[in-house]
């Protein structure tokens, strides 16, 4: 089903996420007459994106014919102050805004909107990019159902959708999928170089964790069973797998590293939003 909107989506930030929105936003069929996109210096790629599907694009946007339906605020969390003022003065009272910038809460974003505004909060991936990410958002008292039906559809573009009811949460959300990424490519890079110890040359050591990692993981989403049942039928008793998981699976093993990563995350989270 193509996706509609009632409305223009004003685009603010045109990197590496938000490109990732609006070709996801494209490729579901979002009509590009009905999208502007503000950035005064957006990449190469975004700029042959907007130019091969006629979408709007502009340094800046003093004024529009008409307020935009939705802004979506993907600029980079340290310009945001310099951001949202200019973009404020084009809402109306029926424009929600949807932000993806990390650490920015709700109660920043309001101060720069008018009473009652609809804002909608929320936290991508990087797997945005292929348009296999993970997005949860949260919503202020004054979003509508339409405005949150509105911004599940844009940022489904991307991957899946899950909501909160309590923006606080955010803070673990960022350090499981919002970092989590990170940990995965890490995980690929132990495993590799755990290969080439054990006598692996590197390049094949590197292939057959790239390829298992990858491999796992799309097994996994694609199987309706959880990860410990997943774990559990490739663990021959008292063969290598298990092996392995008696030294992973320790009292310091990798789930304790994990419980300390995410804490570490998730403090830092906090940190930043404060």
């Amino acid at each position: 089903m193509a996706l509609k909107i009632d409305g223009k989506v004003l685009l603010a930030g045109a990197g590496n996420m938000g490109q990732a929105l609006l070709s996801g936003w494209l490729d579901r069929g979002l009509d590009p007459l009905g999208i502007v996109v503000q950035d005064p210096a957006p990449p190469p790629s975004t700029s042959a994106l907007v130019a091969r599907h006629g979408v709007t694009l502009k340094a800046r946007i003093a004024t529009l014919e008409e307020p935009p339906a939705v802004i979506v605020l993907a600029v980079k969390p340290q310009v945001m102050e310099e951001a949202l003022p200019p973009l404020a003065r084009l809402c109306s009272p029926q424009t929600v805004v949807l932000s993806i910038a990390a650490g920015r809460t709700i109660a920043g974003i309001e101060r720069h909107l008018a009473k009652e505004a609809g804002v909608v909060r929320s936290m991508p991936n990087t797997p945005a990019a292929i348009g296999r990410g993970i997005t949860v958002a949260v919503a202020n008292a004054h979003v509508t159902p339409a405005q949150k039906t509105t911004c599940e559809g844009l940022l489904a573009a991307v991957g899946e959708v899950a909501w909160l009811e309590e923006e606080g949460a955010l803070d673990a959300v960022t350090a499981v999928s919002g970092s989590g990424p990170a940990y995965v490519f890490y995980l690929a890079e132990c495993l590799a170089a755990a290969g080439e110890k054990a006598g692996l040359e590197a390049r094949l050591a590197e292939r057959l964790a790239r390829a298992t990692v990858s491999g796992a993981g799309e097994l996994m989403r694609l199987s309706p069973l959880p990860a410990d049942k997943l774990r559990s039928n490739v663990t021959s008793p008292s063969g290598t797998t298990e092996a392995a998981l008696n030294v992973l699976m320790a009292d310091d093993g990798l789930a304790k590293l994990m419980s300390k990563a995410v804490a570490a995350a998730t403090r830092r989270s906090r940190e930043l939003a404060s």
